[in-house]
């Protein structure tokens, strides 16, 4: 796949070029700031963005903003997040999104090369990678406030492997229960969230959402 990477430790950043280049990808731009992080994705229209959120000039959400600005202008190309901490406000907004083609990892996921690049493959196919830590963190409510609480625990982990972007194969597969089994959990979750078939917009995405906007 071609990739723009704006990341603005330039430790990092080669690190990066380095390893996709070794798996065969090609890195048309690398960068170390939102604002030509958007040049370079008008320029070249990439498959995927590979951003940090952080970056100059004020290391506050630069690489945030220019990643939903992507999502609008250019829905086609997908976009993965690095994170050195799981920022909720951020990953919210990613998670609110339409269309897939998004993901958010916290960049200690990188040193798992395995897990990174399928991130990365997922996001450019057209799905959602959202790191598991990350999950936990959007999800954790206290009982009395949370319509979690509604949840059996198998249905907490169905949601949270949703959440990740896995497939309703992949879900059974990770938790070691059969298909027809994911869908009944599923299901159960939609209809405790009151999330009917009218919903057109991706249920899946929803049941998350719903919680972080409690």
């Amino acid at each position: 796949m071609r990739l723009v990477i704006a990341e603005d430790s330039t430790l990092l950043r080669e690190g990066l070029i380095r390893l996709l280049a070794e798996e065969g990808h090609e890195v048309v731009a690398a960068v170390g700031d939102g604002a030509a992080l958007l040049e370079e994705t008008a320029k070249h229209r990439p498959d995927l963005v590979l951003t940090d959120v952080r970056m100059p000039p004020t290391h506050t959400d630069e690489g945030l903003r220019a990643a939903l600005e992507i999502r609008r202008r250019w829905p086609e190309t997908g976009v993965l997040v690095l994170s050195q901490y799981v920022e909720k406000r951020y990953a919210t907004e990613l998670i609110s999104t339409e269309g897939g083609r998004v993901g958010y990892l916290l960049k200690d996921r990188v040193m798992e090369v395995g897990e990174f690049l399928d991130a990365l493959e997922r996001v450019a196919a057209g799905g959602e990678a959202f790191d598991p830590d990350v999950v936990r963190a959007l999800i954790a409510r206290s009982a009395h406030a949370d319509p979690l609480a509604l949840l059996t625990p198998r249905e907490r982990d169905v949601l949270e492997k949703m959440a990740q972007g896995h497939s309703n194969p992949g879900i059974g597969q990770a938790l070691s229960i059969s298909r027809s089994a994911v869908e009944k959990h599923i299901n159960a979750i939609f209809d405790k969230l009151d999330l009917t078939d009218s919903a057109a917009y991706s249920r899946r995405v929803l049941a998350i959402v719903r919680y972080l906007q409690g």
